[in-house]
């Protein structure tokens, strides 16, 4: 079984920048923000071990009813998905998406669907995704979890640039008035949990840091400040993304070494 990978809306690909992380190679399908269109893409079969990627989640975010029209430039994409690993005929394959978001189908593959939390795979912000994982076998999927949660008090970015805050409840380990762990939102603008909406803007080395990146990532790339706060929010933090790497490696017995260069 090989490792290479095909990652198909990738965006700025956090996701695959993990698995790279975790030893596989990875091959990026196109993508609207280098001028892409999945639509036209018809990859070769029987070339990639696996395929990763989350098709566009506005359509299904919650955060839909603060902007009713979020979404509906793209519209559901999981077609798209289905039909791109439904031609490569890979081994296995791993969607990711917002909690309400449907379930790819796809003849031929077992599926698995968990959800994760990337607080519980080591990472500073909280932040909930579903996986996808399927396969040609019927294997058993599961993340690693720790046994501690990091404790940060921090603003949380939102990938519109905004803060997105809660108190801590009562009871908690940490003083009154903290704030809880952070989440990196995916857009629709800086929203609370109880729909606050807040004005104050991190600087991008913050959220970039809250998503596991170097403070100094897209430093130098032609993105406006905006559109870097936006790439970057809708990521794959890092954390999660390595862990979700570590589950596949390990439900498929993969003796790939991690990567130095991280």
């Amino acid at each position: 079984m090989n490792n290479l990978i095909l990652s198909i809306f990738p965006g700025i690909d956090l996701l695959g920048r993990a698995f790279e992380e975790e030893g596989f190679c990875i091959v990026r399908g196109p993508d609207v923000i280098w001028g892409g269109d999945i639509k036209r893409f018809h990859p070769p079969s029987g070339i990639f071990g696996g395929i990763i990627g989350g098709p566009p989640c506005q359509v299904w975010s919650r955060l839909k009813y603060l902007n009713p029209l979020a979404g509906e430039k793209h519209g559901n994409l999981i077609p798209e998905y289905e039909r791109v690993v439904a031609e490569a005929q890979p081994y296995w394959w791993l969607s990711e998406n917002v909690k309400d978001a449907p379930t790819p189908s796809i003849d031929g593959y077992f599926s698995y669907r968990i959800i994760c939390d990337n607080r519980w795979v080591g990472g500073v912000q909280q932040r909930k995704r579903a996986f996808v994982f399927g396969c040609k076998d019927d294997v058993k999927f599961e993340i690693d979890v720790v046994l501690f949660e990091e404790i940060l008090v921090s603003k949380t970015g939102t990938a519109s640039g905004g803060l997105a805050r809660t108190k801590v409840k009562q009871g908690s380990s940490l003083r009154r008035g903290d704030l809880r762990p952070p989440t990196v939102l995916a857009g629709h603008g800086p929203v609370g949990r109880g729909g606050e909406k807040w004005t104050v803007t991190p600087p991008i080395q913050d959220i970039a840091i809250l998503q596991g990146l170097p403070p100094n990532f897209l430093e130098d790339s032609p993105f406006t400040i905006h559109g870097k706060r936006e790439l970057i929010g809708n990521g794959v933090p890092i954390s999660m993304g390595r862990a979700i790497a570590k589950a596949v490696k390990q439900t498929l017995k993969l003796e790939i070494t991690p990567s130095t260069n991280k």
